[in-house]
């Protein structure tokens, strides 16, 4: 008696695997993405990973103009621009290519020691000048005039007129040699670095100045600049002579410290009646030709 033959069974595990092939031509699936891991690595890039390192200036464009025979090469920023009192304080620099020092960065992304230690290096090495822009032109001119103003008397002021001029921001300055407005050129280019150093130094020094005249606004800590400290002073004490007069928050304090010097703006639009007088006793010929 034959014995009935054992069917082979095929373990599960090999059946579906074949099962699992995806078909020739289908797209292939992506691999899934590890979403525990994707706002460390954000967050490792915001504070400063390898990801998100920060380059510092330059001398490279400077060097470009050198090799075209086009020198002297200055570089402009000002300082002040935000703050509700004090001036607008540019400087220019021609840095020394032979003598540049070690560590020239935008002026914010230095402490105030390594700030003051750069512009004493940068005056010693390279020619320097200052210009400032007085609380009245400001109030005068406005904001943007007054520091393009300072700007352009910082770059005529320079000891030998450059023939090239780098400025941070986006307005040229009108100068007789070559100007180049460069978005965000304090943190590009090393001349622009070099004047950012020295317009802030220049400043905080100044309006360390005025706190000795001004005392209880702080001016030595915030450097004139809207932050709570000073806002509260101005609500306590008013505004001083220092203050720029069309700023918001120093016309809101003028308004309660010093009504009388506030003139109200007329409204243009305002409807004002004219009484108008007509004398009924003139007889009007109808037929009169006019």
């Amino acid at each position: 008696m034959r014995r009935p033959r054992r069917l082979r069974t095929i373990p599960a595990m090999i059946r579906d695997q074949s099962a699992k092939k995806p078909a020739k031509g289908a797209p292939k699936k992506a691999a899934p993405s590890n979403k525990k891991t994707a706002p460390k690595k954000l967050a490792k890039a915001l504070a400063g990973g390898k990801s998100a390192t920060i380059v510092p200036p330059s001398f490279r464009r400077e060097r470009a103009l050198i090799k075209c025979g086009i020198w002297p090469v200055a570089g402009c920023d000002e300082a002040g621009r935000g703050p509700l009192a004090g001036p607008v304080v540019a400087a220019a620099v021609i840095l020394d290519p032979d003598r540049i020092p070690r560590g020239i960065d935008d002026s914010k992304r230095l402490t105030p020691e390594a700030r003051e230690k750069l512009f004493d290096k940068i005056c010693a090495t390279a020619q320097v000048s200052v210009a400032v822009a007085s609380r009245s032109r400001i109030d005068r001119d406005n904001i943007l005039r007054a520091s393009l103003w300072a700007l352009k008397r910082a770059v005529v002021a320079l000891p030998e007129q450059p023939r090239h001029v780098f400025v941070d921001g986006r307005d040229r300055l009108d100068t007789e040699c070559d100007c180049e407005a460069v978005i965000g050129g304090d943190g590009i280019v090393l001349s622009i670095a070099a004047a950012s150093i020295v317009a802030k130094v220049t400043r905080d020094r100044l309006m360390c100045a005025l706190a000795q005249d001004c005392p209880g606004y702080g001016f030595e800590q915030h450097k004139g600049y809207a932050v709570p400290e000073h806002l509260d002073a101005l609500n306590r004490l008013g505004p001083t002579v220092h203050h720029r007069s069309f700023f918001a928050p120093v016309v809101a304090a003028r308004a309660k410290h010093m009504p009388w010097t506030v003139v109200p703006a007329q409204d243009l639009f305002a409807v004002t009646e004219i009484e108008v007088q007509v004398d009924t006793s003139l007889e009007v010929d109808a037929s009169a030709n006019l």
